[in-house]
């Protein structure tokens, strides 16, 4: 039996562990950040950022934005 955590709400799809590129547009720049740890459809590429990725990643973009970067682009790396 499939757990239900596992199947795309999309698509019916399997969702696996994988990786993802997080974008966003701050309006006076853009933060890229590659390499995000998420669960990610096999068959439609949909994906799912864990809450503590997600925390993680509100830091990066917020740093960004204090800093008024206009681009930044980087890989992810965990808070250890």
């Amino acid at each position: 039996m499939t757990s239900k955590t596992t199947i795309c709400p999309i698509c019916g799809g399997m969702k696996r562990a994988g990786k993802t590129t997080f974008t966003v547009d701050l309006g006076f720049g853009v933060i890229v950040v590659r390499d995000v740890p998420a669960l990610v459809c096999e068959q439609c590429e949909a994906d799912w950022i864990d809450d503590r990725t997600a925390a993680r990643l509100e830091m990066l973009v917020n740093e960004a934005r204090q800093q008024r970067r206009l681009v930044e682009v980087t890989a992810y790396q965990s808070a250890s």
